[in-house]
């Protein structure tokens, strides 16, 4: 759960090479996609195909009604669509539980991974009976998030300094009500800043939170496996995380729209553990960039 481009999808896919944990990805584009895979290699076609055979959606779900009224955070502002929220949400939650356990079955797996950030999906995934929803708030230096939204190089969207800023106002605060209401016991704030800065001892934090007792994996040559959809780093086969990496230029105008939001993430509790190591950070470096 967070704000987009802070580093969910290499989160994912560490924890994924975890033993008896799978990266499923964004698995809110499940119900966008009708269940189709972001690449089309033969060994993620298959998987997705045995979870959409195994696993029952009503149709009035597929497309973007349940994404846009349920899960996006500007559905909060069309109050028109509330009572539609409401008749939506009992078949959403059905749906989302089956859709684990489908996933669970497929992967002979323990725990899933489900990197999709929105707040209000957690929100609802929070009212599941049958799974027990582990709620990681990641944030990351609001100066990164901006700058990473407004690179021209790369293909996902761009947003400018404002619209980012308010972007990051409204997903934290978002964020913030729905991990305070989620149980202490079930929760953690991670810092990407702290992820990346000892990422053998943040791991070991959050598999003993949620009682996995797999080995660390090797950090230097991680496959992305499998997972349903996200950013491009997916479309290289296996990354390997490296402390080597220069900071973003700083906003004076970021340092001061977000100050407020820095105050209250600072006193979330409980937060990752980790041990750092002065002036080391990180980035991922992709050694198999051919799509699949």
């Amino acid at each position: 759960m967070g704000a987009g481009r802070s580093g969910s999808t290499i989160l994912g896919v560490t924890l994924g090479n975890c033993e008896n944990v799978f990266y499923a990805g964004e698995l809110d584009k499940w119900l966008l996609r009708s269940g189709l895979p972001k690449l089309d290699d033969p060994e993620r076609t298959r998987f997705w195909r045995a979870v959409r055979d195994d696993v029952d959606c009503p149709d009035e779900l597929f497309g973007g009604r349940a994404h846009r009224r349920l899960e996006r955070s500007s559905s909060l502002l069309r109050i028109r669509e509330w009572p539609a929220r409401r008749r939506l949400r009992p078949r959403y939650r059905r749906f989302a539980e089956d859709l684990y356990r489908a996933i669970a079955r497929a992967a002979n797996a323990t725990h899933i991974v489900d990197t999709s950030h929105y707040p209000l999906r957690a929100r609802e995934l929070q009212g599941l009976d049958g799974v027990d929803v582990y709620l990681v708030f990641l944030v990351r230096d609001p100066q990164s998030v901006v700058a990473s939204f407004s690179r021209d190089d790369v293909p996902e969207r761009r947003f400018g300094t404002y619209r980012t800023n308010a972007y990051l106002w409204l997903t934290h605060l978002l964020s913030v009500f729905v991990f305070l209401r989620h149980r202490r016991d079930r929760r953690v704030l991670l810092r990407y800043e702290d992820f990346v800065a000892d990422p053998e001892g943040v791991l070991r934090d959050i598999l003993d939170r949620v009682g996995c007792d797999a080995a660390i994996p090797d950090l230097t040559f991680l496959r992305t496996g499998l997972p349903l959809h996200g950013n491009r780093l997916i479309s290289s086969e296996v990354v390997s995380l490296e402390r080597d990496a220069a900071a973003p230029r700083r906003s004076r105008v970021t340092a001061l729209l977000q100050l407020p939001s820095a105050a209250a993430l600072s006193r979330l509790r409980p937060t990752a553990k980790a041990s750092p190591s002065p002036g080391r950070t990180a980035t991922v470096r992709a050694d198999v960039a051919t799509p699949r």
